[in-house]
């Protein structure tokens, strides 16, 4: 992720997992953080007949990584987003869900220049918890995408 986040509003799909899974952006959150969405169908359903739990781990790690991208961007004098991994996810699977829409709220806890704490919730669409998470990532300033080495200990 290597380019300049806009103000308000969707972000348009940018990767093939997003395309593939179906899910949206949003980065108009008035707190600085991320939401993401999506619209529960067949391909998103496990063998026992609720969401699959890797699908809600997307959904944290989007929602917490776009968070940190808005934030880093935040700081940068061109309003561009360093490119930036996950480096560690954890989540807690509470409740599950089966049909209608689901929410990831993301937003950024701490860090510094080139690693962020980020908390994450994924929520069905009456509001009810269904997984908390958090996330950490790194940060690669100057690195050409596709190529990335978190850059650790410099600035942090």
């Amino acid at each position: 992720m290597n380019s300049r986040l806009p103000e308000q509003g969707a972000r348009p799909i940018d990767s093939g997992a997003q395309e593939m899974v179906g899910y949206a952006v949003d980065m108009a959150a008035p707190d600085g953080g991320a939401r993401v969405t999506l619209d529960l169908d067949a391909r998103h359903i496990n063998r026992v007949g609720s969401l699959h739990g890797g699908i809600v781990a997307m959904l944290l790690d989007a929602a917490a990584g776009f968070a940190a991208a808005r934030h880093w961007a935040a700081d940068e004098p061109d309003g561009q987003a360093p490119q930036l991994v996950t480096v560690s996810l954890n989540i807690h699977y509470v409740a599950s869900a089966d049909a209608g829409r689901v929410v990831a709220m993301g937003r950024v806890s701490g860090g510094g220049r080139t690693l962020s704490h980020a908390a994450a919730e994924l929520r069905d669409e009456s509001g009810r918890l269904l997984a908390p998470g958090a996330a950490e990532h790194a940060a690669g300033r100057g690195q050409k995408p596709g190529r990335f080495v978190p850059q650790f200990g410099r600035g942090v």
